[in-house]
């Protein structure tokens, strides 16, 4: 999944810059009730990477059943961390 996608998809725009403050709360709620029914795995890790980057993400072990995954996950937050600034 592009993010771009998942932006237009969730919040009408593909710039995250452009999203209503108003319309982010139910962006959120439709991406937390399509990450629990998602059943791929490649979608869920790619909503929950946005969840995360919005500061709405499950807990790891909530989010994620497979260690591997986790782990995925937890490189994301790394770079994330490490790209933002101080």
């Amino acid at each position: 999944m592009e993010m771009q996608d998942l932006l237009q998809r969730y919040f009408g725009t593909p710039d995250l810059a452009k999203v209503d403050p108003v319309a982010l709360p139910a962006g959120i709620d439709r991406m937390r009730v399509d990450f629990g029914l998602e059943r791929d795995s490649g979608r869920r890790f790619a909503l929950w990477t946005l969840l995360y980057m919005l500061d709405a993400a499950p807990d790891l072990d909530v989010a994620f059943e497979d260690p591997a995954e986790r782990e995925a996950a937890r490189n994301i937050m790394d770079m994330i961390a490490s790209a933002s600034p101080p």
